[in-house]
C-alpha cells in the first residue's frame, strides 16, 4: 500500500480521481477538489464525504493548502477537441489550462497529471510546454468496451501502455432491461455487408437510426465491437447506440457507459439520467487512471 500525504483534483467532476486512487492502492490524508457543478458534486459527496471542495479554480490563489503530493486534472476539452470547432485558446474554456499551470508552479506537487483530449499538433506543443513533458496517448479501449483516445501528461515516471483486456459492447450491456425502460427505435438501414468488420478501433458501425440531425447521433453500433466515445452530451439522442436485431436499435443505458468509464455500477445513481450521462462523459476512465497512478512509489 502507497501513502501519499496530500491530493488536488483540478475539475474534479465526479472525482474519478479518487476511484483511480483507491483502485490503485494509494492511501492519502486529504483530498481537495475544485469542482462546480451542483450534481458532480453530489455525486461525489455520496462517495467520498470527506472531499475538501474548494470551489471554482479560477480562484485558486485564495487557497492555502499544504503539502500536496498529487494535483490531477483535466480542463473543459471542447475548445480542443477535433471533433469540435477547434477554437483552441480562444475558447474560455481551454484557456482554464493555464490555472492548472498556475497552481502546478505555485504549489510544486511531487507528481502531476494532466488528461485531455487529442488535437492540433501546435497546441498539444504549447502544453507541452508549459508542462516540461510530453504526452503518452492510450485509448480506453484498451482495458474498456469504449474506443476513447486520450493524451496524458504525467511526471510519474515509467508510464508504458496497459494490458489488453478483450472486452466488447456485449460484455457490459444490462441483460434484464425491459424494452420500456430505455429508449430506441428502428433501423433506417442496417449494412448486413459490414456485420463482423471491426475498424482499427474496435468499432463496428453496423446501421444507421431513424433519427434528425447530425450523421454522428445516427450511427448504431454492433455490440460485438467497442462502443464510441461517450460524449458529455447526454441528453436527446446523443448517447451512442448499439443494435439489437436488423431492424432495432438502443440507448445505452447510464450503468452501461459507467462500465465503459470502468466506475463502479451505479456509481450515478442520485441525479437524472441526463446529468449521469453528462457527468460520466466528463470523468475518466478509471482504470486507466489507476494503471498510471499504480507507478507511484
Amino acid at each position: 500500500m502507497v501513502k501519499i500525504k496530500n491530493a488536488l483534483g483540478l475539475f474534479d467532476g465526479i472525482s474519478c480521481g479518487q476511484v483511480a486512487l483507491k483502485r490503485a492502492e494509494i492511501n492519502y490524508d486529504t483530498y481537495y477538489a475544485s469542482e462546480i457543478n451542483k450534481y458532480a458534486l453530489k455525486i461525489t459527496q455520496k462517495h467520498f464525504p470527506n472531499t475538501i471542495q474548494l470551489g471554482d479554480v479560477k480562484q485558486w490563489k485564495e487557497w492555502d493548502l499544504q503539502d500536496i503530493d498529487l494535483l490531477m486534472g483535466g480542463s473543459p476539452c471542447q475548445g480542443f477537441s477535433l471533433a469540435g470547432l477547434r477554437l483552441n485558446f480562444d475558447d474560455p474554456r481551454s484557456k482554464l489550462f493555464f490555472d492548472f499551470v498556475a497552481v502546478l508552479k505555485h504549489y510544486k506537487p511531487k507528481y502531476f497529471l494532466f488528461e485531455n483530449v487529442v488535437m492540433n499538433k501546435d497546441i498539444q506543443d504549447a502544453i507541452s510546454k508549459e508542462l516540461g513533458v510530453e504526452p503518452i496517448l492510450i485509448n480506453s479501449g484498451l482495458v474498456s468496451a469504449q474506443s476513447r483516445d486520450r493524451l496524458y501528461w504525467t511526471n510519474i515516471p515509467n508510464i508504458q501502455q496497459p494490458p489488453k483486456k478483450e472486452i466488447n459492447s456485449k460484455d457490459i450491456i444490462e441483460t434484464s432491461l425491459l424494452i420500456s425502460e430505455v429508449r430506441g427505435g428502428m433501423l433506417k438501414e442496417y449494412f448486413k455487408h459490414d456485420e463482423g468488420k471491426i475498424s482499427p478501433r474496435g468499432l463496428c458501425h453496423i446501421g444507421t437510426a431513424d433519427l434528425n440531425g447530425f450523421d454522428s447521433i445516427k450511427r448504431v453500433y454492433h455490440p460485438d465491437g467497442k462502443s464510441p466515445t461517450i460524449t458529455t452530451n447526454g441528453s436527446g439522442n446523443s448517447e451512442s447506440k448499439i443494435s439489437t436485431s436488423e431492424t432495432t436499435w438502443r440507448k445505452l443505458t447510464p450503468l452501461e457507459c459507467e462500465r465503459l468509464q470502468t466506475l463502479p455500477d451505479k456509481y450515478t445513481e442520485g441525479v437524472s439520467n441526463t446529468q449521469r450521462y453528462n457527468s460520466i462523459g466528463n470523468g475518466w476512465t478509471v482504470d486507466i487512471i489507476s494503471h498510471i497512478f499504480r507507478t507511484i512509489k
